[in-house]
């Protein structure tokens, strides 16, 4: 961790002047003049930009709900590297900027250091420390890391996660990013609207997270006269008139065109699916949002992780219980088998089981905890329309072939209870957890899992369907679960073309091998005195009991191995 130097030394490069900063205001806002510059920067912001920055110097409080992905972010860290290197008879001040986690913090200070070498000729790094974040309600203090950027205007820019206390006692111009993902914006405005009483000013702006968040109901207030504040809308096709496609073919250095643009709008907003009108267009959800962003989830993705899918029609519950163990051992030994002799046996392994029979799927989710106690989850199982037996028997066998199985935790509520009592009677009461989920079961254990995931402590994998899941978790009355909405179910592998419901099976099974893998565990381990039958009961596991009956393969070895030593 490095702090940043405070002699002379640091300061290198000068103060935006007054004058200068007249200039600014004069060209049409921030179409910077040569002498400030290192690049033709007339149209360094997009109109949109320039618009949601005039805004914000007509009024001490800002709101703008946006699209994603329109580079807002990026304009405001330039308005930061301008107000933060700015003389204090022009305007300089210090400038807050709230994420709502450290990764963000950290992307903020290197876009503004990237425009401070530009704009302000100022030669710095981005620097990092430690302060005290002192709780009045628990009397406890926790250390807060934060990033900032100090100007030769004596000014600084600083990045922190969302923590309402960390702007007590500050002054200056606060920028609020992606408000409505934040734990409690209400107590955050109200820590940042006191600033403007020296004359600071706050900058709100997010996409919309549900009708009910905090953010949309100050939407609300200032649309209906309630609150004095300025109001900015962005929406993708607001971005797209203002030349956001174009920008992003400038970059990649392609040929923009108009046919290019309305098959590249088509096919983001087809990506988005159902999430298109409040992810793109500013509509807000009916319900309170998806709780973790969907940018949380897609860092925590990973392409090489398979979800294996087995799907039957509904009459096969009705065949006879060869031919359906038989299916399922099949089934287990062509996709299953070969994912898990990838796993690594000097890992301790854990798991997590959402269980579904006919709406709903069952999702089994193994986590493998490494020595940096990352999550890395080697593959997920979804089956669809199976019976109550067949799950019993995926389950078993799996978990018998998992390496230093230390815990698990199953859905027992409901249809669920059997399978997670005979798979606790089987593998160890204590090892194996049977969950009834509840509202505090969800208060205390949802937290976890968010955090880990934005720190990226756990790997996902990368598809529609799991992110659809996690969207589907929403923050009601204040606790974190699922909403009643069922999503469409948008992967490959089913048996039938019709669209599938789905409501957040993976989700939960991931929060339930999340739980499982942090639970203390203990592992036991025995050798067997070898006697002629101990050879035999060794063979016979080998081969799998449960599954002798049903493997043509666990009976041709069992059968080798009488032969040869004349047991049987």
């Amino acid at each position: 961790m490095s702090a940043l130097p405070d002699g002379d030394d640091f300061k290198v490069g000068r103060a935006i002047t007054e004058e200068e900063w007249a200039e600014l205001r004069r060209q049409s806002l921030y179409g910077l003049p040569p002498e400030l510059a290192m690049l033709p920067v007339m149209d360094v912001l997009l109109p949109y930009q320039k618009q949601s920055i005039r805004t914000r110097l007509q009024y001490s409080v800002t709101f703008i709900e946006k699209s994603r992905r329109t580079g807002l972010t990026w304009a405001f860290a330039l308005d930061a590297a301008l107000v933060a290197g700015a003389e204090a008879k022009a305007g300089g001040m210090d400038v807050w900027y709230i994420g709502y986690n450290l990764e963000m913090a950290r992307e903020f200070i290197d876009v503004v250091g990237m425009w401070a070498k530009l704009v302000a000729e100022v030669a710095i790094e981005a620097g990092e420390w430690v302060f005290d974040d002192y709780d009045p309600k628990t009397k406890e203090t926790r250390q807060i890391k934060a990033f900032r950027i100090k100007f030769a205007s004596g000014f600084e820019v600083v990045a922190l996660p969302s923590s309402p206390r960390s702007l007590r006692g500050k002054a200056g111009y606060v920028i609020i990013d992606e408000a409505a993902f934040h734990d409690d914006l209400e107590e955050l405005m109200k820590a940042a609207i006191a600033l403007t009483i020296w004359g600071g000013m706050v900058v709100v702006i997010s996409t919309h997270d549900g009708q009910a968040n905090p953010f949309n109901r100050k939407i609300e207030d200032i649309r209906a006269g309630r609150l004095p504040y300025g109001l900015v809308r962005i929406d993708f096709d607001d971005a797209l008139e203002g030349g956001l496609y174009q920008r992003i073919c400038q970059r990649k250095g392609e040929e923009w065109s108009i046919e290019k643009e309305a098959e590249w709008r088509a096919g983001v907003i087809a990506d988005y699916d159902e999430a298109a009108d409040e992810e793109l267009f500013c509509i807000p959800s009916e319900g309170s949002g998806s709780w973790i962003l969907p940018g949380v989830i897609s860092n925590c993705m990973r392409s090489e992780i398979p979800v294996v899918r087995w799907e039957m029609p509904t009459e096969f519950a009705a065949r006879p219980e060869e031919q359906r163990r038989a299916a399922a051992m099949e089934f287990l030994e062509r996709d299953v088998a070969p994912l898990l002799e990838r796993l690594n046996p000097k890992l301790r392994t854990a798991f997590g089981m959402d269980f579904g029979r006919v709406a709903d799927l069952s999702v089994f989710w193994p986590v493998q905890i490494e020595d940096t106690l990352f999550k890395q989850t080697p593959f997920i199982l979804e089956m669809r329309n199976i019976p109550f037996d067949q799950q019993e028997q995926v389950v078993f066998w799996i978990c018998k072939r998992l390496p230093r199985l230390v815990k698990g935790a199953m859905d027992a509520g409901g249809n669920g209870a059997s399978l997670a009592e005979k798979t606790a009677q089987k593998f160890g009461m204590s090892r194996v957890e049977q969950i009834k989920f509840s509202i505090d079961w969800y208060r205390i254990n949802m937290p976890p899992l968010k955090r880990t995931l934005e720190g990226v402590g756990m790997s996902l994998p990368r598809h529609a369907d799991v992110q659809g899941d996690f969207s589907a978790i929403k923050l009601v009355d204040g606790v974190a679960r699922l909403s009643t909405l069922r999503t469409n179910e948008r992967g490959e592998g089913a048996v039938s073309a019709k669209k599938r419901k789905r409501h957040g099976d993976a989700a939960i099974a991931a929060v339930l091998a999340h739980y499982a893998s942090d639970r203390p565990w203990q592992e036991f381990s025995y050798r067997r005195a070898e006697t002629k039958q101990s050879k035999f009961d060794e063979a016979r596991d080998s081969a799998s009991l449960d599954d002798t009956a049903d493997s043509r393969f666990g009976r041709q070895r069992l059968s080798r191995y009488r032969r040869s030593k004349g047991t049987f």
